[in-house]
């Protein structure tokens, strides 16, 4: 019998043959466990108990999770959110629910409005006063009183003359009268007729030759201002329609040049005259401001006799 047929177990002799395994056999009687899968963190955690979760007892209070869990769906169930008080405004502004009431209120602001709107405008017009001078409202006050003086004058003078056309037993020769001393005032202002009356002298040396014809012009306009009715300016008589140039070395009127010094005669009442050249901030600061000498000087006696042509209108005729 052939050794190779029972194989043995070395180092076992003489023990009965074993039938023969496999390796798997061989192997202790464990069940073969599977390669374990890799677990998540979570799955990690102890197994929960089957059984079913108790309730909490009234004595133990909620975990801080859990009213974070719930308020999110309280949340989601609550209705829209709140309106703001601007938009609550808005809704009740538009769209406008207007009654009869109201539009009759509306109506009443509106006349109320316009009319405090009129009452502003008109008040405005006095608004450059409240920005000027002390010494430019005095002087528009004197001048104010200037003109007002010589309107009632005028006006007593016609109030005369009426009288004594219905006084007068020859009427027509009264007429002619007042017509003939009409013509004489009239040509005393057009400057075809010599003047003489009371008024003063005005004499503005230059020795620099920074006097300008808007300064010259600037004195004219205030003496005409405080009442003068027959101006000269060295030789020139002056007119409604002067006008005044830079020349060179001197000023021109009307076309004529003159040099300094400039010498105004001027008739009018000089209590009225020289008080209106020196009032502060006046013609005769100003002159000396531009290193010129003025000196005014009254008179009971100035005489006008520089004369202007008559000129006869080119379309201008008498309506009566």
């Amino acid at each position: 019998m052939s050794t190779n047929d029972s194989p043995e177990e070395p180092g076992g002799a003489g023990r009965p043959p074993e039938p023969a395994k496999s390796p798997e056999s061989s192997k202790s009687p464990e069940p073969p466990k599977s390669p374990e899968p890799q677990q998540s963190p979570e799955s990690r955690r102890p197994p929960q108990s089957s059984e079913p979760p108790q309730s909490p007892q009234p004595s133990q209070s909620p975990e801080p999770s859990e009213p974070s869990e719930l308020s999110e769906p309280v949340e989601e169930a609550a209705g829209p959110p709140e309106e703001t008080g601007r938009q609550r405004l808005a809704a009740g502004l538009w769209p406008p629910r207007v009654s009869r009431a109201q539009l009759i209120v509306a109506l009443l602001l509106f006349v109320l409005g316009l009319g405090l709107a009129i009452q502003v405008r008109s008040n405005s017009d006095s608004s450059a006063l409240r920005g000027a001078r002390q010494e430019d409202l005095v002087r528009i006050l004197d001048e104010l009183d200037g003109r007002t003086k010589r309107l009632e004058d005028e006006k007593q003078q016609l109030e005369d003359q009426r009288k004594e056309l219905e006084n007068s037993s020859n009427q027509a020769e009264e007429a002619r009268k007042q017509t003939v001393e009409k013509e004489r005032q009239l040509g005393i202002l057009a400057g075809t007729v010599a003047a003489q009356g009371p008024g003063i002298t005005l004499k503005i040396t230059d020795p620099t030759g920074q006097v300008q014809s808007d300064q010259l012009l600037d004195t004219l306009q205030e003496l005409r201002a405080a009442g003068a009715e027959a101006i000269q300016i060295n030789g020139v008589r002056i007119v409604a329609g002067s006008y005044f140039s830079d020349e060179n070395g001197g000023v021109g009127i009307d076309g004529k040049k003159i040099t300094q010094p400039y010498e105004f005669k001027v008739i009018g009442k000089p209590q009225d005259l020289e008080p209106a050249l020196n009032i502060p901030g006046g013609v005769v600061q100003t002159l000396e401001k531009e290193q010129a000498t003025v000196a005014v000087t009254r008179s009971a006696k100035i005489v006008v006799d520089a004369l202007r042509a008559a000129k006869q209108p080119d379309y201008a005729r008498s309506s009566s």
